[in-house]
């Protein structure tokens, strides 16, 4: 899009007269960082406020995941592999790079089949990956396990913590504990499962939504259509990103993820467990789910204390109003999910929003 027209449109945005406060929730991470990032987030006019959903993975994802994980891999002497963003996150009582420190083999790989390819190159020692994504990355975790069971790579397995996004939004509208007028609709994730799953938003809970992208561009014209419909009552789920998302989403990754992984109740960060919200690996494929092929008791869970991660994914704060934000609790030094994660709440406002 020529810069002129998102000039154009950035001022439509930041010129807009809103009669009554209106409230919107983004529901994935990468919106979140992008809001703040392109600076989107500072052309919204006054009373447009911006609520952060659960789409953080990593943030989501409850201490007692990464305390069976730390445990398998003491116990099982396992080589640990994960995508970077895990590294730093902390469990009850620690964190894979305390771990790395003291000699634990933890190793950072960019897709399941780089663990595969570890996999084959030490027979000798098991290898987990510890799978923490939504539908965007689930796809390629089945096709992970497939491929290792075709090529007969038998000390790979994966701690599955994947999860699905729509049943947390449906929690979340069930709890009724924020006043939400309509939601940003994750664009990566419903590439994959389409806009079909979404539309309980409007048909159930009369709000409306708008799938978006991820440019600048996209952000803008996709909250100047959200406000539009709520000023209007025009309670509908609609596609803004119409190059990528599709009505049908993408069958073939939604076959192949649904071949190797069913739902499960998943316990949420800030949430609890939400009904269907889970994928767990199919008991056929039990030689690569590392929760059964190696059963530890992890240690009772513990939360840190001040750290308010789980009001936040919720909409019940934003990061300023925890205690712990910008002070003892930093990138460098992150007390919790939501300060690790590149896509975490805390983590955008603390790089690029702090005032």
């Amino acid at each position: 899009m020529k810069k002129e027209l998102v000039i154009k449109l950035a001022e439509l945005l930041k010129n807009r007269k809103l009669e009554k406060e209106i409230r919107i929730m983004e529901v994935c991470g990468t919106h979140t960082a992008e809001f703040f990032k392109t600076g989107v987030k500072d052309l919204f006019p006054e009373k447009l406020v911006l609520i952060d959903g659960p789409g953080c993975p990593v943030c989501v994802t409850p201490n007692h995941y990464l305390d069976r994980g730390i445990e398998i891999a003491k116990k099982h002497n396992t080589i640990v592999t994960t995508f970077g963003d895990m590294i730093k996150v902390p469990s009850s009582y620690s964190s894979f790079a305390k771990e790395k420190a003291e000699g634990m083999d933890v190793r950072i790989v960019y897709s399941p089949m780089d663990a595969i390819r570890i996999a084959e190159e030490n027979p000798e020692r098991e290898v987990v990956f510890f799978s923490v994504g939504f539908e965007t990355t689930a796809p390629s975790e089945a096709l992970a396990i497939l491929a290792a069971k075709e090529k007969h790579v038998k000390n790979f397995s994966i701690l599955s913590g994947n999860k699905l996004t729509p049943p947390a939004v449906e929690a979340l509208l069930n709890a009724d504990e924020v006043h939400i007028d309509g939601f940003i609709v994750p664009g990566h994730v419903s590439a994959v499962i389409g806009r079909a799953p979404w539309n309980f938003i409007a048909q159930k809970f009369r709000k409306p939504g708008v799938i978006s992208g991820f440019e600048a561009h996209d952000l803008i014209t996709g909250v100047i259509m959200l406000v539009d419909m709520i000023e209007k009552s025009d309670i509908a789920l609609k596609n803004n990103y119409p190059l990528v998302v599709r009505e049908e989403g993408n069958k073939k990754a939604v076959e192949i993820l649904y071949s190797v992984f069913e739902q499960s109740d998943s316990e949420w960060r800030g949430i609890g467990v939400i009904p269907g919200s889970g994928l767990k690996i199919k008991d056929e494929y039990a030689l690569y789910d590392a929760e059964k092929k190696f059963p530890v008791t992890p240690p009772p869970v513990k939360e840190h204390a001040g750290c308010r991660c789980g009001d936040l994914l919720r909409g019940l704060i934003t990061p300023p109003q925890c205690p712990l934000f910008g002070k003892v609790c930093s990138p460098e030094n992150a007390i919790g999910p939501c300060m690790v994660s590149g896509e975490g709440p805390c983590s955008a406002y603390y790089k690029y929003w702090r005032k």
